[in-house]
């Protein structure tokens, strides 16, 4: 066997890994948020719909915070922020943090599949090329 189709071996056994990874990515949830995604905290304006993961992440840890004080003051049906419950801007950071752990594992998924495919010798995307165009007739 060749070194040219070990590598070639390799190279097929890990993009199959990556299509079972990217399988297993849990669905893309669509953003539908509870708020309007635009949160005022500690004197600064938040908006759910650009702020970074770090940002989210830090927010959330906040609001945590509050929830937390809020049930030990017995105020749960009396506190609101930015027009809507602590637990309703929780439930919306929540899912825009999931929605870019999705992004962005998809996105490292496409990445080292593309690297892959540039790596295959000429003659087994030859043979990947052909193969994909019997399974359309």
């Amino acid at each position: 066997m060749s070194k040219q189709n070990t590598n070639d071996d390799k190279i097929m056994l890990l993009k199959s890994q990556i299509a079972e990874k990217k399988k297993g990515l849990k669905g893309k949830k669509k953003f539908s948020p509870l708020t309007n995604c635009s949160i005022e905290l500690d004197g600064t304006r938040y908006n759910l719909h650009v702020s970074q993961k770090e940002i989210l992440t830090n927010l959330l840890v906040k609001l945590n915070m509050y929830r937390l004080s809020i049930v030990d003051l017995n105020l749960e049906d009396e506190f609101v922020m930015s027009g809507f419950s602590v637990d309703e801007w929780i439930t919306d950071i929540r899912l825009k943090l999931e929605i870019l752990k999705y992004e962005e594992e998809d996105r490292k998924l496409k990445v080292l599949e593309s690297k892959l495919h540039n790596l295959l010798s000429l003659d087994k995307k030859v043979e990947l090329e052909i193969g994909e165009i019997e399974s359309m007739i």
